[in-house]
């Protein structure tokens, strides 16, 4: 049962590399220390006003460029209201004057200057219109190929001294896509630029998801007919199998120590509940009973289970401890509802519910109330929390074509992230 690949692709090899060490790869220096530790967005407030935003187009060749990036990362949360270039009175080179961003509503202002050619330094400073001083100053150094890379860090510096909380602009969204005949594992940035293959391929590639540290993932793969369950170690570049049996067997997600998983398996002929430890690889069935119990997630603090079970005549979602004991019953609406995923604070449940004939995407506490539908266009699948529990990505195929989408954890600002012409499914987001 127990093999080890060695992922054979130069290219993957590169990739690996560069993802496992990408937050080394751009340097900040920081110029002048923070003026305050003011919160101009509460962001744990049911009402929120957006914060008028004014940001620059730096100086300097692809100055335009990531300033872009910045402001459409700081847009998507929500929090923000952009105000237009070509208000702005004052130029990028001139000296910071509130009285010239007062007057067009501007609260903060994005100014700075990008420099050299291979090797390129970002000086950035964020400014408090109202008291005139500058909220923070730092310089950013990297590569020019890591430029989107850097634009995520200012928007994540600029989004952590607004709100207090942690931007999630650097994370990664894993996902399945078609690829060349059969299905295979890519990684994308959060905003669905960046999009790598990983060179990890199957008859059918499902669920991918990380460990909570972000260096590995599972994912189940149907290969010579056999479905397994495998696992991706981007610090050690190698793929390993970790099961494999005949039946249907599909993967749950990571315990808190990244080293215990859950999954689903037929291959006692009736769908059951399984732990697996990566030390020994000996599988342990957590549910005995003649249902059927799929889609099992393990909470963020390992002490619970949410998973699907027929065992009330339709598929709905239940909970239990980590130990398969205490089971009760989630979902009470609807006649199909399954792919639970917990957020990060372990309060919520996304998951996916039969409704007017279609799929979509429901969110409900994990005390079983405060049920709300996200979605209501095409059929939506495959739903998971980014880091900070603020957005949601999924799977549609509202355009004609299955794609990635992201939106706000209220349903708010839905938005494809993958290209049109590319059929992608199955999304994970990244915790880091």
């Amino acid at each position: 049962m127990k093999e080890k690949f060695k992922i054979k692709s130069l290219k993957f090899r590169v990739f690996a590399c560069l993802f496992c060490f990408s937050l080394f790869t751009v340097h900040f220096s920081l110029f002048t220390a923070f003026a305050y530790a003011k919160v101009y967005i509460d962001i744990t407030t049911p009402s929120i006003k957006k914060l008028p935003i004014a940001i620059q187009e730096f100086d300097g060749q692809d100055g335009k460029k990531i300033a872009d990036i910045i402001r459409a990362d700081l847009e998507q949360t929500g929090f923000f209201l952009y105000i237009d270039r070509t208000m702005y009175i004052e130029g990028p080179l001139q000296v910071f004057d509130p009285k010239n961003w007062a007057a067009i509503g501007a609260e903060v202002v994005v100014k700075g200057i990008l420099s050299g050619e291979q090797s390129i330094t970002l000086a950035v400073s964020l400014y408090d219109v109202f008291n005139g001083g500058e909220i923070f100053k730092k310089e950013y150094r990297g590569e020019r190929d890591s430029l989107r890379q850097i634009a995520h860090l200012v928007a994540n510096d600029i989004y952590r001294n607004i709100t207090g909380g942690e931007g999630i602009f650097r994370t990664k969204i894993a996902f399945v896509a078609e690829d060349e005949g059969k299905k295979g594992l890519y990684i994308m940035d959060w905003d669905g630029a960046g999009i790598k293959r990983l060179g990890i391929k199957g008859d059918f590639v499902l669920r991918p998801r990380w460990s909570g540290e972000g260096e590995k993932l599972v994912y189940s793969s149907e290969r010579g007919r056999q479905w397994g369950i495998y696992l991706l170690d981007f610090t050690k570049m190698t793929e390993r199998r970790l099961f494999a049996a005949k039946g249907l067997n599909m993967t749950g997600n990571f315990f808190p120590d990244g080293e215990e998983i859950m999954f689903a398996s037929s291959k006692d002929e009736t769908y059951g509940l399984y732990r697996l430890r990566l030390s020994d690889l000996i599988p342990k069935r957590i549910t005995s009973s003649r249902w059927i119990e799929i889609s099992p997630a393990v909470s963020p603090d390992g002490k619970l289970v949410a998973f699907v079970s027929d065992r009330g005549g339709t598929p709905q979602i239940y909970l239990m401890n980590s130990s398969g004991y205490d089971v009760r019953r989630l979902t009470f609406e609807g006649t199909y509802n399954t792919s639970p995923s917990w957020s990060p604070s372990g309060d919520k449940i996304v998951f996916v519910g039969r409704h007017s004939g279609g799929h979509h995407i429901f969110v409900v506490n994990s005390d079983g109330s405060g049920l709300t539908q996200l979605t209501d266009t095409g059929n939506n699948e495959d739903p998971s929390f980014s880091p900070d529990g603020r957005f949601i990505t999924f799977s549609s195929d509202r355009d004609g074509n299955v794609a990635v989408y992201i939106m706000r954890f209220n349903g708010e600002s839905q938005k494809r992230i993958t290209p049109a012409w590319l059929r992608a499914f199955s999304p994970g987001w990244s915790p880091n």
